[in-house]
């Protein structure tokens, strides 16, 4: 399998699956509120109607919840992916 290139230092590309486009656009709502992002693009998910949503966040530019989660938060190399992930 290729690997996708790494997004620029401080840019996290963030994908969500749901079940339906509206679910998809909340979660897509929050990230907006907690960082800068940009244009969000949508794709069908599955033969049921689901969507699948690709948001590219910038993590230097945080602001609310974030900024204070960010913080106090580390980042660990050690932490392996969920097997599901791709």
């Amino acid at each position: 399998m290729d690997q996708e290139p790494l997004p620029s230092e401080g840019y996290a590309e963030v994908r969500v699956v749901a079940a339906t486009p509206d679910v998809a656009r909340r979660v897509a709502e929050v990230l907006r509120r907690c960082f800068a992002s940009a244009e969000q693009r949508s794709y069908p998910a599955g033969q049921e109607g689901g969507t699948r949503l690709h948001l590219t966040i910038d993590t230097t530019q945080a602001a609310g919840p974030a900024r204070s989660w960010l913080s106090a938060s580390e980042s660990s190399s050690k932490d392996p992916a969920h097997t599901d992930e791709v």
